[in-house]
């Protein structure tokens, strides 16, 4: 039978996208790559090399979006598919153990291990690998609920971990009210096990916890936003996020799937240790970059917690696909690649075309902030960087669409979400700088030309 099946390549996105609407719902697997808030056809992407992808029409752009977060060290890097085809020839997947699976987790575990003896601080004790970012958030939650026996779970306004049902849910009105279902297919009761309140906010924190302390299991919070944009914590919030869990007997669980193993070579946790501001976390989760690319993620926290899941505790996870074999091929030899000079370069190729931007943006008048979590940074469209969801949104989010078309027209491809970071790779040289600089004139100008909606 080929009834759905075409028999020919598309040589362009629009014949790309409209044969992917006949059998994919939008005609994309994820909601953001329909190009919904910016407007216009998706970009079909046939390949990438260093700091460039290339779409189906043949057309180079420089890449910042980097596969959200796990290009570390840029696409196709050498080392990284060497490690996967030397896996694929020993086989795609076995459903039992691999010696890779307990490599990853040590590497993991060294990196996450910062000074010695009695200044010795870790990050995590023990690491449980599953395949997505959302498994990773949805199986702590669970651990946290089965470690404490108490089902409310506090989370942040704007803060994404995952689309399982009880992380979707929308803040209601008042810091004390139970949440509301923010998709259609989520029950009242399931959201109703989600506090949502504002981010960055001491008083929202304490005041949860003075109503519903003895009820709530965890705390679960990005360890720095950065699907709101770019909305790092205040100095110190982290940890008294950290002191308020433990205070009322209740666990904290820091998402470091965007910032894992990205903002240092021990992820946020490490920057923050370097910044004297260190924090404890029971519970952290990882994705991204912990697969080099490939479907991996992972769960750490403290040993007496992760020993409760299964099979030596009572709160269950399982699956066939965890701790793939190529997989963690590959996020091991991503986590090998980065070493100290990945770091060090970075942030200074991101402040690099940042500020660039920047400039061209304030040269034709449009108020602007660029907003930083390390290396990840993103643009708002108002004056000020926001300290919360709330101020995130109330911004002139319909430059963007412009911003952004603009941009792909002179060869750069953004995210395609005013309210996504952005990211470089160590294989953004100064030949994929200079090409971003010299389409930051032209962008700057169709944001300023923009209008808003009628």
């Amino acid at each position: 039978m080929t009834r759905f099946i075409s028999g020919r390549t598309p040589t362009t996105n629009a014949e790309a996208f409209e044969r992917a609407l006949v059998v994919t719902p939008g005609g994309v697997n994820s909601p953001v790559r329909a190009f919904r808030s910016v407007g216009g056809t998706p970009v079909f992407l046939a390949s990438g090399h260093g700091p460039y992808v290339v779409d189906v029409e043949g057309t180079e752009y420089v890449d910042l979006v980097g596969q959200w977060g796990p290009a570390l060290l840029g696409h196709a890097h050498p080392d990284v598919i060497a490690a996967a085809h030397e896996a694929v020839a020993r086989g795609l997947g076995f459903g039992a153990s691999s010696t890779g699976e307990v490599e990853l987790a040590e590497l993991v575990l060294d990196r996450l291990t910062l000074g010695e003896g009695a200044s010795e601080r870790r990050g995590i004790e023990k690491l449980r690998l599953v395949s997505t970012g959302t498994e990773a958030t949805m199986t702590a939650i669970r651990l946290a609920r089965g470690a404490t026996g108490r089902p409310l779970l506090v989370k942040f306004a704007g803060h994404y971990h995952g689309h399982s049902d009880s992380l979707l849910s929308e803040a209601g009105s008042g810091i004390a009210t139970l949440g509301i279902p923010g998709s259609a297919g989520i029950t009242p009761e399931t959201a109703a096990q989600t506090i949502v309140i504002p981010y960055n906010d001491e008083d929202a924190l304490a005041e949860v916890f003075a109503l519903h302390g003895d009820r709530i299991a965890a705390i679960i919070t990005e360890a720095a936003a950065a699907n709101m944009g770019v909305v790092p914590p205040k100095p110190g919030f982290n940890r008294l996020l950290g002191e308020t869990a433990r205070a009322h007997g209740a666990l904290l669980i820091v998402d470091e799937v965007m910032t894992g193993f990205r903002s240092t070579a021990a992820g946020w946790w490490g920057l923050e240790e370097a910044a004297g501001s260190g924090y404890d976390a029971d519970l952290t989760t990882f994705g991204k970059i912990i697969g080099g690319g490939l479907p991996l993620a992972g769960l750490g926290g403290r040993a007496e917690i992760l020993d409760l899941l299964a099979p030596l505790g009572p709160v269950y996870q399982a699956g066939t696909l965890s701790g793939n074999p190529v997989a963690v091929a590959t996020g091991a030899a991503m986590l090998r690649g980065a070493g100290p000079e990945v770091y060090d370069r970075l942030p200074r190729t991101a402040h690099r075309i940042a500020d660039g931007l920047s400039a061209a943006l304030s040269a034709e008048g449009v108020a602007h902030t660029v907003a930083w979590a390390g290396s990840q940074f993103s643009i708002f469209f108002r004056p000020d960087a926001p300290q919360n969801y709330a101020e995130a949104q109330d911004q002139h989010t319909w430059r963007f669409g412009a911003y952004f078309h603009a941009m792909l027209e002179h060869g750069v491809s953004l995210p395609p979400s005013v309210y996504e970071a952005w990211f470089v790779s160590a294989a953004h040289d100064d030949a994929a700088i200079e090409r971003v600089l010299a389409a930051a004139g032209p962008a700057a100008k169709a944001a300023a030309a923009a209008t808003p909606a009628l």
